[in-house]
C-alpha cells in the first residue's frame, strides 16, 4: 500500500511518531499540502491520511488509485462523500478521541473568565503588585462557579463530560438538544430558555446545514448581561458579527472562543477586537494524549480497511 500523509504537522507537532504506519506500507508525509499539489502528491496514492487537506469531487476523480481516504479527525466535511462512493472510495474519521480534552478546554476557558488567572499573572510580570498600595489586587472581579448554572448546546460525549465537571464545581446544568436524553439527571430545556436562563453557555454540537449561524444577534439578546459564551465546538455556529456586536453593547458578560468560522483568521474578523473575547487557536483537541488516540485509531482504520474489515466507514 502507498500511504500519503497530506497535512501531519498539527497532529505529529514533533512528539509523536508516525513508524508505526510504516508497517502498512510505502509511507510519505508532508506537513501540509496546498490544494494545488494535492492532486500531484496524492496520485499514486491507494490510502491518504488527511485532517484539514480537502478532498472534493474534482480532486478525487482525478485520483484513479485511491482505495480509501482516512480523516485524522472527527469532522469529514472537507471530503465529498458523494464523489468518493461513486469512486468505491473507502472513508474513514476518528470518532470520540478527544471528549475528555475538549471538555477540559472549555473549563480552563471558564475559569479564566471567572478566574482571570492568566490576566492577573500578567498584571504581577508587568510589575503591577509589586507597586501596589494594598497586598492584593484583581483586575476584573472574581466570580464563584458554584450554584452558577451552565447551559450547553448539545448532549453528546463531550456535552456530557462537560456537564460532569460542571457539578464537580457545584453548578447547576441544564441543556438544549435534538434528543432528549432521559437518562441524563439534567433539565432539557428549549434553546431560548437556555439561552436566557444561564450564567455560562457551552456550544457542545456539530456545525450542521441547519445550525450555521445560529447563535445571532436575536439569541444573545436572551442573555443575562452577566452571563458568558463558550464554544470550542464549531466557528460556523456563531454569527461573529453579531456576537462581536453584542460584546461591544454589554449584551452579555464576555465570551471564550476557541474555535472561528475561517481558521487561521482574516485580520478582518471582528472578534479579534472585540471587547471582554478570549480567543485561543483551535487548541481545545491538541492534548498529546489525544493526537495518541487518534493516530492508534487511524492505524486501525487503515489495518481494519486492509483486512476487508473497515470501521468507522462514515456514509
Amino acid at each position: 500500500m502507498n500511504i500519503v500523509i497530506t497535512d501531519g504537522f498539527t497532529l505529529h507537532s514533533n512528539d509523536l511518531a508516525w513508524d508505526c504506519f510504516k508497517s502498512l506500507g510505502k509511507v510519505t508525509f508532508y506537513e501540509r499540502t496546498p490544494i494545488s499539489d494535492i492532486v500531484e502528491r496524492c496520485k499514486e496514492a491507494d490510502i491518504v491520511i488527511t485532517n484539514k487537506t480537502p478532498f472534493s469531487a474534482e480532486t478525487i476523480a482525478a485520483l484513479p488509485q485511491l482505495k480509501m481516504i482516512a480523516v485524522a479527525a472527527t469532522g469529514y466535511n472537507i471530503i465529498d462523500i458523494q464523489a468518493s462512493a461513486a469512486q468505491s472510495i473507502t472513508v474513514s474519521n476518528i470518532p470520540a478521541y478527544g471528549t475528555a480534552s475538549v471538555a477540559q478546554h472549555i473549563f480552563a476557558l471558564i475559569l479564566e473568565l471567572s478566574n482571570h488567572v492568566g490576566k492577573n499573572s500578567q498584571a504581577v510580570a508587568n510589575d503591577a503588585w509589586v507597586s501596589a498600595q494594598d497586598w492584593c489586587f484583581s483586575l476584573s472581579p472574581i466570580i464563584e462557579l458554584a450554584g452558577k448554572t451552565l447551559g450547553i448546546v448539545g448532549m453528546g460525549r463531550i456535552g456530557q463530560q462537560t456537564a460532569k465537571i460542571a457539578e464537580a464545581f457545584g453548578m447547576k446544568v441544564c441543556y438544549a438538544s435534538r434528543t432528549v436524553k432521559e437518562e441524563l439527571p439534567y433539565s432539557a430545556v428549549p434553546l431560548e430558555t437556555l439561552f436566557s436562563e444561564s450564567d455560562f453557555i457551552a456550544l457542545c454540537c456539530p456545525s450542521t446545514p441547519e445550525n450555521i449561524g445560529f447563535v445571532n444577534k436575536e439569541l444573545l439578546a436572551k442573555m443575562k448581561r452577566t452571563a458568558y459564551l463558550v464554544n470550542a465546538s464549531r466557528g460556523q455556529l456563531i454569527h461573529e458579527k453579531d456576537l462581536a456586536e453584542a460584546l461591544k453593547e454589554g449584551v452579555l458578560a464576555g465570551a471564550a472562543l476557541d474555535v472561528l468560522s475561517q481558521e487561521p483568521p482574516s485580520e478582518s474578523n471582528p472578534l479579534l477586537t472585540a471587547p471582554n473575547c478570549l480567543i485561543t487557536p483551535h487548541n481545545a483537541w491538541i492534548s498529546f494524549e489525544a493526537r495518541q488516540r487518534i493516530v492508534e485509531m487511524l492505524m486501525a482504520n487503515i489495518q481494519g480497511f486492509i483486512n476487508g474489515t473497515p470501521q468507522n466507514v462514515v456514509k
